[in-house]
């Protein structure tokens, strides 16, 4: 069926089956329609999973061929590698609509011409084409996901319903059954987030759902051929453990997509601002330095590096998106309380991120370490400036720089010093240097502020100077 039949036919016109066969459609499997759509909009240039960033070469590629295989797939990936929104993705492959028959008491999405349950084959049977009513069901609500832990097999799969049973309805018939999230998504998507945390019992229903496609509860002999696309989600380190997923269960998933985290810095940053998606304009708006953006997702890249972080776990990008939003909201604080505009994010700034980074990190316990995760988020932070500062010296030199703190100089600075303050310094810098910051330190007091803090913090870094600090307040001493 074309996108424009699809859409012709999603309108309340086509209300009967007699009038739906006469408009021409035909059924398809669930994978047999992404795949023609998918096809479609590959063929069209179409942008395939709209906010996916730096996948083009490795994952997005994989995803791609699985869906042309009519596979179910694993994405398999530490946390915050956009499994989720890749699986949520898929839906934007199914038809805009679907006509499935409006019946009462009919336990799925039926399709109109081949139908599956006893209620729906006997109306149809039952009833001349033009006596057979039509609804439509959208894409949007052709997916649902489910999260491992807790998940029962009723909750899924089906249980015997003891309110039918008191009805009247006999234990061998699907008249006395309840239908789990899986059999009422007939023709459509279902996810499993976490898998290696699902039930063992429930992972054998799953198991034989992949193989047979048929849905059996507690034994009884109601079988049902459910179509419908089966995506899962996993961390490597519960995956690969043990008697965590039935090894029936792992050799009947079609594909495994492992997905991982930028590989580039710019695409980390990237990620970031598209995540935190902040309106740097308005009242009070907000100018954020490069140098700033780098050494936020720097955070990210040390705290994944760190051998005091539980590298198993993960550190998600979600983590970078938290601490970008935190720093941001605290350079706009202090440029509301100090009337300036724009307010530009300092190292200083940096001091709210136990806020918004504080269980976010996993440390790992089997080290012989006995630092607190709070002084682990230090030791991150202070790498990543090094870092990035070093970055900077090694293309615009140390020498000059180094020369203009060299004589008995001393500046106190903070996330609510003003701008102002750091007037005099800032002339000092080497010209060489503006090229380096990327932003014109002569234009604003605010954007010399964060040049200067990052100088100070990058010379601290490297053992050039040191640091006291109080209340808020940190001083360096360059004598």
């Amino acid at each position: 069926m074309t996108e424009t039949m699809a859409e012709t036919l999603a309108t309340p016109s086509v209300r009967t089956l007699a009038e739906l066969k006469a408009s021409g459609w035909q059924s398809k499997s669930v994978k047999s329609e992404i795949r023609d759509n998918f096809l479609r909009a590959l063929s069209d240039d179409k942008t395939l999973y709209p906010g996916i960033v730096g996948y083009e070469e490795t994952v997005i590629p994989e995803i791609n061929i699985a869906l042309l295989s009519g596979h179910d797939m694993l994405f398999m990936g530490e946390k915050g590698q956009a499994k989720s929104r890749l699986m949520r993705a898929l839906v934007n492959f199914l038809d805009p609509f679907i006509p499935y028959l409006d019946i009462d008491g009919c336990p799925f999405h039926e399709d109109p011409l081949n139908p599956i349950s006893s209620v729906a084959k006997r109306y149809v049977r039952e009833h001349a084409d033009e006596d057979i009513p039509i609804r439509w069901w959208a894409r949007v609500d052709r997916y649902a996901e489910r999260l491992a832990p807790g998940t029962k097999f009723a909750d899924i799969i089906g249980e015997i319903d003891p309110a039918k049973l008191a009805g009247g309805a006999s234990m061998s018939t699907e008249e006395a059954l309840h239908f789990g999230l899986i059999p009422r998504m007939h023709r459509g998507i279902f996810a499993v987030n976490e898998l290696p945390e699902l039930d063992e019992m429930v992972q054998v229903g799953l198991f034989n759902i992949l193989e047979e496609r048929d849905v059996q509860i507690r034994g009884y002999p109601v079988k049902f051929d459910i179509d419908v696309l089966i995506l899962f989600s996993a961390n490597p380190s519960t995956f690969n453990r043990s008697g965590k997923v039935i090894p029936q269960l792992k050799d009947r998933i079609g594909s495994l997509i492992q997905t991982h985290y930028p590989r580039f810095r710019d695409l980390g940053i990237q990620i970031m601002e598209q995540e935190a998606n902040i309106d740097l304009n308005g009242d009070y708006p907000v100018r954020v330095p490069l140098f700033m953006k780098e050494i936020c997702e720097q955070i990210t890249i040390e705290a994944r590096r760190s051998r005091y972080v539980d590298q198993h776990s993960g550190v998600s990008a979600r983590f970078s998106t938290a601490n970008y939003r935190t720093m941001i909201s605290s350079a706009r604080h202090r440029g509301v309380l100090l009337n300036e505009r724009p307010a530009v994010p300092r190292i200083s700034d940096l001091g709210h991120l136990y806020t918004s980074s504080l269980g976010k990190l996993e440390l790992d316990l089997m080290g012989t370490h006995q630092m607190t995760e709070r002084q682990v988020l230090d030791a991150v932070i202070a790498e990543a400036i090094k870092k990035v500062f070093d970055e900077y010296v090694s293309e615009h030199g140390l020498d000059e720089i180094t020369s203009v703190f060299a004589k008995g100089v001393k500046i106190e600075v903070g996330d609510q010093v003003p701008s102002s303050n750091y007037e005099a310094l800032i002339s000092r810098i080497p010209k060489i240097w503006d090229k380096a910051f990327e932003v014109n330190a002569a234009d604003d007091p605010a954007v010399r502020a964060s040049c200067v803090e990052f100088v100070l913090a990058g010379m601290y870094a490297n053992d050039l100077i040191s640091r006291s600090q109080n209340h808020g307040r940190t001083s360096y001493d360059l004598d």
